[in-house]
């Protein structure tokens, strides 16, 4: 089942409470928005790619919990980013000052602010041209780092503002580079 997409705009346009009103009555559904206002309706992943993401977000988590210096989500966070669009990225991670610079309303909703790394698996109902589009949107909109892991095709790509995308054929590791130090992704139990 692939992703549904609902213009609302024609007819209503959501404020940013009542898409949240949305999320929390239906708690089962997996939401985002476009910044142009679409409803962007997620299908829940399935067995294989629910396994994966919960190794790389373990693994975000552990390295996040050693480090001390940021906060680190699932894909259930959704993030209201810049532009006006809210997605939910499979992993994410922010500086703890970018953290701490946020209301406590606007961290128990989605929070307005774009974290600095994350991280896309790409699962069977996931196109790679829709994939890689919202990849550019988080590096537009403030992300400083974003992976993008195809599995399939066991590549990655790695995503940088003013930086050509950068792609890698069955990679061992990757690294958060100056973004996440000594933080190493291990890809050989994602493949």
């Amino acid at each position: 089942m692939n992703a549904l997409t609902i213009n609302l705009k024609p007819v209503v346009e959501l404020t940013d409470e009542q898409f949240f009103q949305i999320c929390q009555a239906n708690r089962d559904l997996k939401f985002e928005r476009t910044a142009t206002g679409e409803l962007i309706i997620m299908p829940p992943t399935g067995g294989e790619t629910g396994n994966k993401n919960a190794r790389i977000t373990q693994q975000l988590m552990n390295w996040t919990d050693i480090d001390g210096t940021g906060i680190a989500f699932d894909s259930s966070t959704c993030f209201k980013l810049p532009n006006g669009a809210d997605r939910s990225p499979d992993a994410a991670w922010m500086h703890l000052s970018k953290w701490n610079s946020l209301t406590n309303e606007q961290k128990e909703k989605f929070p307005p602010i774009a974290p600095d790394f994350v991280i896309e698996l790409l699962s069977p109902s996931d196109t790679l041209k829709i994939a890689q589009e919202k990849m550019r949107e988080y590096i537009e909109n403030g992300v400083h780092l974003g992976l993008l892991i195809n599995r399939q095709s066991q590549q990655v790509e790695i995503y940088r503002p003013a930086k050509d995308v950068e792609i890698f054929q069955s990679p061992a590791t990757v690294s958060g580079e100056n973004v996440l130090n000594n933080f190493v992704l291990n890809l050989t139990m994602i493949w």
